[in-house]
């Protein structure tokens, strides 16, 4: 548990332990919000991003038939410069 002090700006600072588990830097940015039994939570807003997006694309190579490299390469092609190109 660690106690921080709210300034007369409503600005707080983010105790270094706190910043190691959230792998915080200087620049970004905190998302706080409420879970369902009340409780507030603050979240690295860049990790949950990334997260988020990771959990939205499972699946999506394997539906695609993307096995390696070479065929990311060929989908960005085809996409960038049509189908027929060689």
């Amino acid at each position: 548990m660690n106690l921080v002090r709210l300034s007369a700006n409503g600005q707080i600072t983010v105790p270094t332990e706190i910043r190691k588990l959230l792998n915080l830097k200087s620049g970004d940015k905190i998302l706080l919000f409420q879970n369902k039994s009340g409780e507030i939570i603050l979240d690295n807003a860049s990790a949950k991003a990334l997260r988020k997006a990771q959990d939205a694309m499972e699946g999506v190579a394997e539906r695609l038939g993307l096995r390696d490299e070479e065929d990311v390469q060929r989908l960005v092609d085809e996409v960038r410069y049509g189908e027929n190109r060689i």
